[in-house]
């Protein structure tokens, strides 16, 4: 950013004409020593902080109370002395220092920046002011201290940021007595009164996660879903990041900006998922963490102004550099900018704002911007470090860029990143809080006749440790003595400074470190195919709403900001997505079959297709092809097809019509396609031998059964006069025995002649035919009834 100009509205104070003329000596010295030629040595500023040795004890700040003093506050300042060096320092003694007001927000970085004491530009010890001493520190060693002391004898001469450091000042075996040995600058904002214009703060609140769910689900109706780990309970549970974002900001005058995938998983998790364990699917554990995390985020949000980003936070950059020439990728923001509203409606029953796009950091360039914009979104939340004012103040957030289509939210730099650092230790945090308040005074005293509206976009996921300093820095300014909280629409909505930029930064402004962590090329290469995939597989199916949910959930997760820095990862979640699915389709296949021998001019061929999924499918095709028409035909052609659909776990048998024309081996091919001709799955191939009947073979076959039914035939006659001679000898022999059995019978009657009766005649013989015989019939013989 420009040097700013000096804050208007005081006149030259003696604090200001003091500074005046140690800068003056400060430039002055060493000009000097140019004009008189003498030998080239380190410059004043170097020498003077690197010669008194002002490193050798490290001043940690750690608190700082009130962050923001008024008339009749009593400042105190703790914090603890740590000797580096290898001598043991003596006699030492820790003060504090005030500097005169600062005149801009470039002065107060320039103090941020600097380590070593400057004689030239560090203000000296506080005049009647508080002390510590401290008679001996040995080498390695710390001491605590405590300064105290009311604003009245600060001398703070008006409204404004003062410069407040703590010095230790002590002795050393290798160097001279009353040495600056080491000291630490910070900032007092102090603004006993209201300003009459504040600025319009806009602070972002952001809740964003990595992605942690797969594609799978379990088989219930619900659909259970998969996750990849269980890692994110550990953010939701007390004292998780996830879980302080909530209860910091529901206090706090911020702009929510979610992540709906972060809402939607955990609002799985509520409802019951399961985790995966190598091979296998566990029980989740924590569904009652996530039930609580809702609950609190629910109530923290209503009545609160909520943004919504595309679902899973798609990495806008990435894809303007890297995926908007992969055919379909842009088609993936589109559903993820239409997913948001409805996720967090459905979670949180409210609607956000959805018309806002995020690139990562605010750097933006011309492709970024029109990725940006193509799903409906006409916002995009820059940053003052890539649209650039060349300005003496700080302008209002929101312009027109480019075009004038799009309106640019431009976040200032300073104060979106003031707690990017370490905030674990108390000095970082101390040390970040007061910085923040110092520029965003400073940002108001710049013009204080005018009014403007500032927007602070922070880290996407920041620490527990940064969210608490953010909150503490937030919470300084509650008494809106310079500053008024303000939505992130009505920024946007603000009316546009005439003289910030409204230029799109060219493509090679955009800052190579974070060129270099864009997701790949391939990346959507690999997203393109298993989206051909997924379309293909779900014409097929009866219950496409099934599998199209997750897997589109899933290719949106793999465009997911998170995956930055993270090359091997984000290769791994997308090929496990990517065989998850062809898994499925491969649960619909053909059967493989052997090869056949086909014996006569026709014959019936039947393949087998299988479906193992849990729902039917429908709208396949099954093509038979053969590889020598000539020789055989399907159905009368070359190929025939038939359409198939079957019920979830089962199999159909569909059966083609095969005319042979020719003796020899045919190779087939059968083929599952979709109705619009894409093929499915793979093809399945196997031979049918032709045997063909020629009329020789057919002639030999005739005669060998004419010859067999003649056999037949004389066996029958044999066999019929054998049975024929049999009955008249047995006839013969009954006749032979009848004369005495009639003797006999005819003595008994009148004893001399015949009696008056005619005698019995016997039976008629057997007749000659088999069909009359009542005898069984013979082993083998086949007998007509």
């Amino acid at each position: 950013m420009a040097e700013a100009a000096d804050i208007q509205g005081t006149g030259p104070s003696p604090a200001r004409r003091w500074l005046r003329r140690t800068i003056t000596v400060a430039f002055g010295a060493p000009l000097l020593a140019g004009l008189l030629q003498a030998p080239a040595v380190a410059s004043p500023a170097i020498a003077a902080e690197e010669g008194t040795g002002s490193r050798t004890v490290d001043v940690s700040l750690d608190t700082l109370t009130p962050n923001t003093p008024v008339e009749g506050d009593t400042v105190t300042v703790t914090g603890t002395v740590t000797n580096r060096g290898k001598k043991t320092v003596t006699d030492a003694t820790v003060d504090l220092r005030v500097g005169p007001r600062m005149t801009s927000r470039s002065e107060i970085e320039q103090v941020t920046g600097r380590t070593g004491y400057r004689y030239d530009s560090d203000p000296a010890v506080l005049e009647d002011g508080p002390t510590v001493r401290i008679p001996r520190l040995g080498a390695g060693l710390s001491a605590d201290f405590s300064l105290s002391v009311p604003v009245s004898d600060l001398g703070l001469d008006d409204a404004g940021v003062y410069q407040l450091g703590v010095s230790l000042t002590g002795d050393t075996s290798d160097q001279g007595s009353d040495r600056v040995l080491g000291i630490e600058r910070t900032f007092l904002p102090y603004q006993p009164e209201a300003t009459r214009k504040k600025t319009q703060l806009t602070y972002l609140w952001p809740l964003i996660s990595s992605s942690h769910v797969s594609a799978e689900t379990a088989t219930d109706d619900q659909q259970t879903p998969v996750f990849e780990d269980d890692a994110l309970a550990a953010e939701l549970r007390p004292g998780g990041r996830l879980d302080q974002l909530v209860a910091l900001g529901k206090d706090l005058p911020v702009t929510w900006v979610l992540d709906p995938d972060l809402l939607a998983t955990v609002d799985a998790m509520a409802n019951g998922y399961r985790v995966k364990d190598g091979t296998l699917h566990v029980p989740g554990k924590n569904k009652d963490v996530a039930e609580q995390w809702l609950n609190a985020l629910e109530k923290a949000v209503q009545g609160r102004e909520v943004v919504a980003l595309p679902f899973a936070d798609p990495d806008l950059a990435s894809l303007a550099h890297h995926g908007k020439d992969v055919p379909g990728s842009l088609g993936h923001l589109q559903s993820a900018t239409d997913l948001a509203g409805t996720t967090v409606e459905t979670v949180l029953h409210l609607r956000p704002s959805t018309d806002f796009a995020w690139p990562v950091e605010g750097a933006v360039d011309p492709s970024i911007v029109a990725v940006a914009t193509s799903a409906g979104a006409d916002k995009v939340i820059a940053r003052s470090d890539s649209v650039r004012d060349d300005l003496s103040y700080t302008p209002t957030a929101a312009r027109p860029l480019g075009n004038g289509s799009t309106t640019a939210v431009v976040s200032d730099a300073v104060l979106s990143t003031t707690f990017d650092g370490d905030m674990v230790r108390a000095e970082g945090s101390t040390l970040a809080v007061q910085e923040f308040l110092a520029q965003s005074l400073a940002i108001t005293l710049e013009q204080p006749e005018d009014q403007r509206s500032v927007v602070v976009a922070p880290q996407r996921t920041p620490t527990v440790a940064q969210a608490q300093s953010m909150a503490t820095a937030l919470q300084g300014l509650s008494a809106k003595r310079w500053s008024q909280p303000l939505g992130l629409v009505a920024a946007a909505a603000a009316k546009p400074d005439p003289d910030a930029s409204t230029a799109v930064p060219s493509t090679s402004r955009y800052p190579k470190k974070l060129r270099a962590r864009e997701l790949p090329v391939q990346a959507f290469r690999d997203m393109k195919t298993t989206r051909d995939e997924l379309d293909d597989f779900k014409i097929v199916l009866e219950q496409p709403e099934r599998v199209v949910a997750p897997f589109g959930n899933a290719i949106n997760r793999e465009m997911s900001v998170s995956w930055r820095g993270q090359v091997r990862a984000a290769l791994v979640y997308r090929s496990n997505v990517l065989e998850y699915l062809q898994g499925l389709t491969k649960s619909v296949q053909l059967v493989d079959k052997s090869d056949l021998t086909l014996s006569g001019r026709s014959a019936t061929i039947p393949v087998t297709v299988q479906n193992k999924l849990l729902q039917g499918v429908d709208h396949l095709v099954l093509r038979l092809t053969s590889g020598n028409k000539n020789r055989l035909e399907v159905n009368g052609e070359g190929f025939a097809e038939l359409p198939v659909k079957i019920n979830g776990g089962h199999s159909q048998s569909v059966k083609f019509t095969a005319s042979a024309n020719v003796n020899g081996q045919v190779p087939m091919t059968a083929q599952l396609y979709t109705e619009d001709g894409t093929p499915y799955g793979q093809p399945m191939t196997f031979n049918v031998k032709v045997s063909e009947m020629t009329p020789t073979v057919m002639l030999v076959i005739a005669g060998g059964v004419l010859l067999l039914v003649l056999a037949g035939v004389r066996m029958y006659t044999q066999r019929k006069r054998i049975a024929a001679r049999n009955a008249e000898a047995e006839a013969a022999e009954a006749k032979a025995e009848e004369p005495a059995e009639g003797e006999a019978a005819g003595d008994g009657a009148d004893g001399d002649g015949p009696s008056g009766d005619e005698p019995e005649q016997p039976s008629d013989p057997t007749p000659d035919t088999g069909s009359e015989s009542g005898g069984p019939s013979g082993p083998g013989e086949k007998v007509d009834r």
